[in-house]
C-alpha cells in the first residue's frame, strides 16, 4: 500500500508573526475571524489582494460557532414577505452546497400540520420557497399524509392543544457545521496566499497625513509583542463587536448593532431518531422552533432575547432553557427535561438597529449593512452564515467603488473551499458525519499517530484529530480543539471536560509547551465549559 503523503503543515505561529514584520504594506487587513471576516479575507485574497486577517481570540469563537447549523433561505422571512432576502439566501445556500459539499448537505424538514388550514398554507409557501431557489434548489417539497408525517418524523406529537395531527409538509434546506466551515475558510485563505492569525487583537488604527486610515495596531495575545501594520484598506468584520472598532476610528460613533441572544440545547439522538428535522413555524410566542439531527445528537432551539452586554460565551438563562424545553415538550411525543440536556449554548446575533432609535429585536434587520467612515474604515455586519459570501463580495466591491482598492472581479461564487472534492474519495464517510468535514484532507488525518485512540466517542475526537488541529488548523488551546476543531463541547460538555487533560497533553507535545501550560489550558477550558452545562 502506498503511504499517504502528509499535508504540508500550516506555518508556525512564530513564522506567521514574522510575516507581520516582513510585510511593509498589505492591500487588505480584515479585523475579525468569524464568518464575515473569514469570508471577506477569502474574497479579497481570491481577487489577488495581499490579505491579512487578525482575530482577537480564536476563529469563530463568538457567534460563528453557535448557529443553528442550518444553511437556509429563512422560511419565516418568506412569511414576512421579504422575497428579496429569501431569494438571495437560497441562491447562496445553493452555492455553498456546490462549493463545499464536504461541509454542507441537504436536510429534510417536516412541518407538522395540526390546524385545518396549516397544510395548504405551509405547502403553498414552501412551493414558493422551491421556486425562489431556482436551479440551485436542493430537492422539491411535498405534502405528507398523517401516516407519512409520522413515518418521516416518528417523535412528532400526535396532537397538540387538543388538535390532532392532520399531516405535514416535507421541504429541504441545508445543514452544516459552522465552526468546521470557518476552519475551511481559514485554510482556503492560506491556499490563496493570504495570512490569518488568531489571538492577535487590534488595539488601534493608524492614519496618514491626510487623516485617512492606513493601518492597524495589533497586540499578540499569546505574547507581549505589538505590531503596527500598514494597509491600503481596513475592514471591520467583528460581528456584534463592530462598534468597539468603529470607535477606534471615531470615538463618537453611534451604536449600530443591537445584539440578540439565541440559545440551543443538545439532546440525545433518540429524541429525533430519523434523518429528518422538525420545524414548528410559529410557537406560542411567535418564534420558530427547530428540532434538528446533528452529529449523532438532537439540537433544539432557538430563542431571541435582547442583550446589552457582549460576552464571548454568554450563559443561557433559566427562562430561555425552560422555554425551549416546554415548547419542545408540546411538539414531541417524548418530553425532554433538564436531565436530558447534554449541552446548552448561547450565541449573540448582530442585528442592525432600526433607524430612529431603539426597537424590539424582532423588528431589527438580519440583512447585512456596510458603512464606510469618513476616514475610510469599512464596517460590515448583520446577515447570517448562509449569506457570508455575498456579504464579503459586497463589502470588497464597496472598497473598490470608494477607490480604496484597484478593480478586480469577485471569484468566490465558483470557488471550491479547502477540502472540497466532487469525485468521491475512496472510503469517504457519509456527508454530515464528523470525519466528512475534512474532505480531501481525510487521508492525511488518518495517517497521523493516534487515529485509533478515541478521546470523546460522542464527537469522534481522537488523538490524531488533536494533532491535526495543532499542525494544520492553528489550534492553540484545549478549547480550540474541543469546541471548534471538534464539536465535543457542543455535543456533550461533560465528556469534553473529561477529555481536556489528554487533549492538553497532546497539544503540548505538538506545540512544545510545558506542564504549567497544560494545567492552565485545562483550567481555562473548565471555566468556559461551565457555561455549557445546566445546573
Amino acid at each position: 500500500m502506498t503511504p499517504v503523503p502528509a499535508s504540508p503543515p500550516a506555518p508556525s505561529r512564530a513564522a506567521l508573526l514574522d510575516t507581520l514584520n516582513d510585510t511593509a504594506t498589505w492591500d487588505v487587513i480584515v479585523i475579525g475571524g468569524g464568518a464575515t471576516g473569514l469570508g471577506t479575507a477569502v474574497d479579497a485574497a481570491a481577487r489577488g489582494y495581499r490579505t491579512l486577517l487578525v482575530e482577537a481570540d480564536d476563529f469563530a469563537k463568538g457567534t460563528s460557532s453557535k448557529a443553528t447549523k442550518l444553511v437556509h433561505g429563512g422560511v419565516r422571512y418568506l412569511a414576512q414577505g421579504n422575497i428579496g432576502l429569501v431569494r438571495e439566501a437560497l441562491h447562496e445556500r445553493g452555492l455553498l452546497n456546490r462549493n463545499a459539499p464536504h461541509l454542507v448537505w441537504p436536510l429534510g424538514f417536516v412541518v407538522p400540520a395540526y390546524g385545518l388550514f396549516d397544510q395548504p398554507f405551509y405547502g403553498i409557501g414552501l412551493k414558493m420557497y422551491d421556486m425562489l431557489a431556482g436551479k440551485l434548489n436542493l430537492s422539491p417539497s411535498r405534502w405528507l399524509s398523517r401516516s407519512e408525517t409520522l413515518a418521516q418524523a416518528a417523535t412528532v406529537a400526535p396532537s397538540v392543544g387538543g388538535r390532532s395531527l392532520r399531516g405535514g409538509v416535507l421541504y429541504y434546506d441545508g445543514q452544516f457545521d459552522d465552526a468546521r466551515l470557518a476552519m475551511a475558510l481559514m485554510r482556503t485563505l492560506f491556499d490563496l496566499g493570504g495570512t490569518a492569525l488568531n489571538y492577535v487583537r487590534a488595539t488601534g488604527l493608524t492614519r496618514n497625513d491626510k487623516g485617512a486610515i492606513d493601518g492597524v495596531v495589533v497586540q499578540d495575545a499569546l505574547g507581549d509583542a505589538q505590531y503596527t501594520l500598514r494597509a491600503r484598506c481596513v475592514f471591520n468584520a467583528t460581528g456584534v463587536w463592530v462598534d468597539s472598532v468603529r470607535r477606534m476610528d471615531d470615538a463618537q460613533a453611534q451604536t449600530m448593532v443591537a445584539p440578540s441572544q439565541g440559545v440551543h440545547l443538545t439532546l440525545p439522538r433518540d429524541f429525533l431518531p430519523g434523518d429528518k428535522a422538525i420545524l414548528i413555524p410559529k410557537t406560542d410566542d411567535g418564534r420558530v422552533l427547530f428540532v434538528v439531527p446533528w452529529n449523532g445528537h438532537t439540537i433544539v432551539g432557538t430563542t431571541d432575547t435582547p442583550r446589552n452586554d457582549l460576552p464571548l460565551d454568554p450563559p443561557a438563562t433559566r427562562v430561555e432553557v425552560d422555554f425551549i424545553l416546554q415548547t419542545a415538550a408540546r411538539y414531541l411525543s417524548r418530553k425532554p427535561t433538564r436531565a436530558d440536556v447534554t449541552s446548552v449554548w448561547a450565541g449573540l446575533r448582530p442585528l442592525v438597529k432600526a433607524t430612529g432609535g431603539e426597537a424590539a429585536t424582532k423588528t431589527l434587520s438580519r440583512e447585512h449593512t456596510i458603512v464606510v467612515s469618513r476616514a475610510g474604515l469599512l464596517t460590515v455586519t448583520g446577515g447570517k452564515w448562509t449569506t457570508y459570501r455575498k456579504m464579503a463580495q459586497d463589502v470588497v466591491d464597496t472598497a473598490i467603488q470608494h477607490q480604496l482598492l484597484p478593480q478586480a472581479h469577485c471569484r468566490t461564487a465558483d470557488l471550491p473551499l479547502h477540502g472540497a472534492s466532487h469525485g468521491g474519495e475512496p472510503d469517504a464517510p457519509p456527508r454530515g458525519t464528523p470525519d466528512s468535514y475534512y474532505g480531501t484532507d481525510l487521508p492525511a488525518l488518518r495517517a497521523l499517530p493516534g487515529i485509533e485512540h478515541i478521546l470523546v466517542k460522542s464527537s469522534g475526537l481522537t488523538e490524531a484529530h488533536v494533532r491535526f488541529a495543532a499542525r494544520q488548523e492553528l489550534a492553540r488551546s484545549a478549547e480550540d480543539v474541543l469546541a471548534r476543531r471538534n464539536r465535543a463541547l457542543f455535543l456533550d460538555s461533560q465528556a469534553a471536560m473529561l477529555a481536556a487533560p489528554e487533549v492538553a497533553r497532546i497539544l503540548a507535545e505538538e506545540l512544545g509547551l510545558d506542564a504549567d501550560w497544560q494545567r492552565a489550558t485545562v483550567e481555562d477550558f473548565g471555566r468556559t465549559a461551565a457555561h455549557y452545562r445546566l445546573d
